[in-house]
C-alpha cells in the first residue's frame, strides 16, 4: 500500500483535495476527523484534557471554544495538550492505516495540516502539499463563520510557510486555478504513485518499504 502524507496550510482546499483523491479510490484518513472524535462524548480525550484544562467540558464533550480561551497563547498549554491528543491519534491512525492493509488498498491519503511540523513526513511514501496564492488563501479563510483577521494570523504563526512546505514537497496541487485544473494534478499523482515503476523518494524510511505488498 502506497502511503501519502496530505498537508497545507488554513485555506489551500485540503478537504477539496482529499475528495478528488478519494474519487480514484484512495482511503482517506482525516486528522481533524481523529481530534473530534476524541473531543466528542464518550472520546478517550475528555477526561486526560478535563483533567489537564478543567472547565473545557460542557454535556461530557470538549468545548472548543472553552479550550481555546484556556489554551490562549501560551505555548505550555498547547505543548501539554498536544502530549495527551498525539498519542491518541497516532494510534487510531495506525489501527485504521492496518486495517486498509488487510483490505488490500492500493492508496491511501493521511490528511495531517500538521505533517511537517510534527513529523509526520518521515512515515509517508511521498507528501502531497496543497496550495493557493496568498490572496486566494485570505479570502477563503476570512469568508468562514467565526473568522477574524487576529486569529487567521495566529493560526498561520503555528504553521510552517506555504513556501517552505511547496520546498519540502514530493508533489503539489494548486487550488488557485479551480477545481478543474486541481482534478488534473491529483489524477497525474495517483498515476505516479501507483505505476508499477514508481519507487518512494523518501525510502527506506517509507512504510511501503516496510511493509512491501
Amino acid at each position: 500500500m502506497i502511503l501519502l502524507g496530505l498537508t497545507g496550510s488554513i485555506g489551500m482546499g485540503k478537504s477539496t483535495t482529499t475528495t478528488m483523491f478519494a474519487d480514484h479510490g484512495a482511503v482517506v484518513w482525516n486528522a481533524d476527523d481523529a481530534v473530534h472524535a476524541l473531543y466528542a462524548t464518550g472520546g478517550a480525550a475528555v477526561g486526560p484534557i478535563a483533567e489537564a484544562f478543567p472547565g473545557v467540558v460542557v454535556d461530557g464533550a470538549i468545548d472548543r471554544q472553552r479550550l481555546a480561551e484556556a489554551l490562549g497563547n501560551d505555548e505550555s498549554a498547547f505543548r501539554r495538550l498536544e502530549t495527551i491528543v498525539h498519542p491518541l491519534v497516532a494510534a487510531g491512525r495506525m489501527a485504521d492505516l492496518e486495517a486498509a492493509r488487510a483490505a488490500k488498498v492500493r492508496l491511501a491519503v493521511l490528511d495531517i495540516p500538521l505533517l511537517f511540523e510534527t513529523g509526520g513526513d518521515r512515515a509517508v511514501d511521498a507528501v502531497v502539499v496543497v496550495t493557493a496564492d496568498a490572496d486566494t488563501q485570505r479570502r477563503r479563510v476570512l469568508a468562514r463563520p467565526g473568522m477574524t483577521p487576529e486569529r487567521f494570523e495566529a493560526i498561520l504563526a503555528r504553521q510552517l510557510p506555504d513556501a517552505e512546505k511547496r520546498r519540502r514537497a514530493d508533489f503539489i496541487v494548486d487550488t488557485s486555478g479551480g477545481l478543474e485544473a486541481a482534478r488534473t494534478e491529483v489524477a497525474k499523482i495517483v498515476g505516479t504513485v501507483l505505476s508499477p515503476g514508481w519507487s518512494s523518494p523518501r525510502r527506506p524510511l517509507s512504510p511501503a518499504a516496510k511493509h512491501p505488498h
